[in-house]
Parts: structure tokens; C-alpha cells; sequence
């Protein structure tokens, strides 16, 4: 069987055309003509002997079952072939080129500002480029390409992505200065003491149903006074005296953006701590750039694992 003889230009046009949606659009992407675009996907699917689009008059372009599998795999392809143009550029004495990671948004503040100066202080030719999101946008991303790791919590975490546990964090409950429990000493307290107290819920997609489960699983049914998807009107909430809170990213400081006071207390309960993971596309290659930005992410969190 005769090997193919498509080319890269081919390739990344028609990645560019499955992404986009339309040629029109990979042509204003690729800065080339539309008839370019048109005609390199063409030449591509005659080489292969296959059709990879199907092209709705009006409506923009799909891909056919052999499309999605072929982009599937192309995704890893081009990611690869512009590192092996870097390497050869560079002789490998550098990283250079971009890397797309994903992060969870409550994650976000406490664990990518050390974490890209690490590695920018490694790689300063690497530009990374990030994607917040809960867990459902950070897998879409993974799936899509849209980034080549991602860093989230440790569930809903399907078969075709994989993962490795790189730190872990207990939940903690959280209360305004002025509560009863605010002074206690050492500050630790049991979950059966906020049975029947209003809650405060961080309500994002998992996080919720976490956190929930956390006080049923020490017998309290939560009392939910307000639900919010937003990790410092939680804090400012619970400050206020509109209920307590269960967290598990807790600041070094114990002030809110208006300047009210809260107090963390440790839970005398034992509780499973919830896992942070680096995940990735199961199957996939990763490039040295995201390879590099695992070990360091890894080699951070390492002591508070032991």
C-alpha cells in the first residue's frame, strides 16, 4: 500500500476548516484565500479517499464520522509537528511555542500564579496561555484541544481523560468574627455543631453536591440560606452573618474585599480530602512544553502530599 502524500499545509487547513465551522472563517484564521482552504481540504480527501466535511450550502461545514476520528487524532499530529520544528530550530537547547492549560476557577487564584512563575523561570520562550472554567468547560477543553492539560479537582472524571493526583486539600467550615464558634480554641470544630445552622453553598456544577454530601455524611442535612457561584461571596456572605460555609482553598488572610472578619475552623470529623489532579486526553503524546509544565507542577505540591 502506497504511503500518502498529503502535506502539513493540507492538514492544518483542514483543521482549521473543522474548527472554525466554515471556510470562510479558516481562510480569515489562516490568512489565505477561501479558494485555498477549499481546494487543500479537497486534495487532502482525495489522498485519503475519504470524505472528512460535509458542506451545507448556507450553513457551514460538519464533519462525517471519518472526519471527527481523523481530527481526533490530527489534533496530537500538528502539536507535535510544530515542537519538532521548534526542536530543530533550537537544537533542543530550549522550549520555545505555546502551551494552553486549563484550571479550575476557585483553583485559579490559589495555584497558577506560583505555578507559571516556576515554569516561565524554566521556560521564559514558552508563552502559556490559560482557560478558567468549572469542570465541564475544562473537559470540552481537553476534548476540543482548546488546551493540552488542566488542572481541576479529582471527580466526574470520565474514561477517556487521564489524570494524576498532585496535592490534596481537606474542607474546612468557615464563620463570621462574631460567632459563637469564632473564639474557639484550638479553632477546630465537629460538622453536628452547624445542625439546623443556615449554610452558605458555593454553588458550582460538583463543588455543590461535594460540599452537600460533606454534611449529610456526618448526619446534618444542609440548611441552605444562599446559593452563589462565586468563591469571595461566599467568604463575604458567611462574614456577614448570613450562614456558615464549607470551603476547601483557604487564603492566608482572614479579611474579605469589603474588610469584614471570618474565622477558619478544622474539622474534628475525619473527611476524605478532595483530590487536585493534572488530567489530560487519555491516549495523547504530550508535548515536552506540557510535560515540563507537569513535573514542576508536581514537584511543587510533592512535600504537601507526604
Amino acid at each position: 500500500m502506497a504511503e500518502p502524500s498529503f502535506t502539513l499545509v493540507q492538514l492544518r487547513y483542514f483543521a482549521a476548516a473543522a474548527e472554525h465551522g466554515s471556510m470562510t472563517a479558516a481562510s480569515r484564521a489562516l490568512m489565505v484565500s477561501q479558494s485555498a482552504v477549499s481546494t487543500a481540504v479537497a486534495q487532502l480527501e482525495k489522498e485519503l479517499g475519504v470524505q472528512l466535511l460535509l458542506r451545507h450550502h448556507a450553513r457551514g461545514l460538519t464533519l462525517t464520522e471519518a472526519g471527527r476520528g481523523f481530527y481526533q487524532e490530527l489534533r496530537g499530529f500538528l502539536l507535535h509537528s510544530g515542537e519538532l520544528a521548534e526542536s530543530a530550530r533550537r537544537a533542543g537547547h530550549a522550549l520555545v511555542g505555546d502551551l494552553a492549560v486549563g484550571c479550575f476557577i476557585t483553583l485559579a487564584p490559589f495555584r497558577l500564579p506560583s505555578l507559571l512563575a516556576a515554569y516561565h523561570g524554566r521556560f521564559p520562550d514558552v508563552r502559556v496561555t490559560m482557560v478558567e472554567g468549572e469542570h465541564a468547560l475544562l473537559k470540552r477543553a481537553l476534548r476540543t484541544g482548546e488546551c493540552e492539560l488542566a488542572l481541576m479537582y479529582g471527580y466526574d472524571l470520565d474514561e477517556d481523560i487521564e489524570h494524576v493526583a498532585v496535592d490534596a486539600v481537606p474542607p474546612y467550615a468557615l464563620v463570621s468574627g462574631d460567632h459563637p464558634l469564632a473564639t474557639r480554641t484550638p479553632p477546630e470544630v465537629s460538622l453536628a455543631e452547624f445542625d439546623g445552622e443556615p449554610m452558605v453553598l458555593l454553588d458550582l456544577p460538583h463543588s455543590a453536591s461535594y460540599l452537600e454530601s460533606v454534611l449529610r455524611g456526618a448526619g446534618v442535612e444542609p440548611v441552605i440560606r444562599h446559593r452563589t457561584a462565586g468563591y469571595e461571596t461566599v467568604r463575604a456572605l458567611v462574614a456577614h452573618g448570613h450562614g456558615f460555609a464549607l470551603l476547601n482553598q483557604r487564603p492566608v488572610h482572614d479579611q474579605t474585599y469589603d474588610g469584614a472578619r471570618i474565622v477558619a475552623l478544622r474539622l474534628r470529623d475525619e473527611v476524605e480530602p478532595l483530590e487536585i489532579v493534572l488530567a489530560w486526553m487519555r491516549g495523547s503524546r504530550l508535548t515536552r512544553k506540557a510535560q515540563e509544565f507537569s513535573r514542576i507542577c508536581r514537584s511543587m505540591y510533592a512535600n504537601s502530599r507526604r
